[in-house]
């Protein structure tokens, strides 16, 4: 079984965020604890983007951004998996940098340092040549560094339906079993 951080940071894209959590409604026989942190830019754009969208609906532990005592602090936490949907470029220069000075970025490092999975949904267009140099640095130091670039072959037909192509994609490189479009099988 399976424990995992989502974080969302300031970028732009609070859909993701809540399709993943609903998602992750749908597969709870497949993990048995899930975390939350979200950045105060992260609330505040997901009650501008997303109508009626309040992690307070979650039935999972959501800590501060300043609550270093939250268990993934902690290498000993065990956690598997952290997932930073959407990542904001800012956040990923922090990660990519060594510099943990908020829970999200301290949970960074611990997932990183321990060689688990961690996933950073960045949403940002077009790169500076600095965003592309922390993304290469993630990368180089175990990250996976996935865009937020939805896919149409599934033709989607809702905003939701598009965005749920890059949250699918993420549950992918996490390794859960899930219902998906899938490339060559639907036809």
């Amino acid at each position: 079984m399976r424990k995992i951080v989502i974080a969302a940071t300031g970028a732009s894209g609070a859909i993701y965020t809540k399709l993943l959590l609903d998602k992750f409604r749908l597969i709870q026989d497949q993990w048995n604890e899930i975390n939350l942190v979200f950045s105060d830019n992260a609330r505040e754009i997901a009650r501008t983007e997303v109508e009626g969208f309040d992690i307070a609906q979650y039935p999972w532990k959501n800590f501060d951004k300043t609550d270093f005592n939250a268990p993934f602090a902690s290498g000993s936490g065990q956690f598997d998996t952290m997932i930073i949907i959407p990542c904001s470029m800012g956040t990923l220069a922090r990660i990519a940098n060594g510099i943990s000075n908020d829970l999200i970025t301290r949970a960074a490092d611990v997932i990183l340092k321990e060689r688990r999975k961690l996933i950073c949904v960045v949403r940002e267009t077009p790169y500076s040549l600095i965003h592309i140099r922390n993304m290469e640095a993630v990368t180089l130091a175990g990250g996976i560094v996935c865009p937020a670039t939805p896919s149409f072959y599934s033709k989607p037909t809702t905003i939701e339906a598009l965005a749920q192509t890059v949250v699918d994609r993420v549950l992918d490189l996490c390794g859960f079993d899930h219902s998906t479009y899938r490339w060559g099988q639907n036809r």
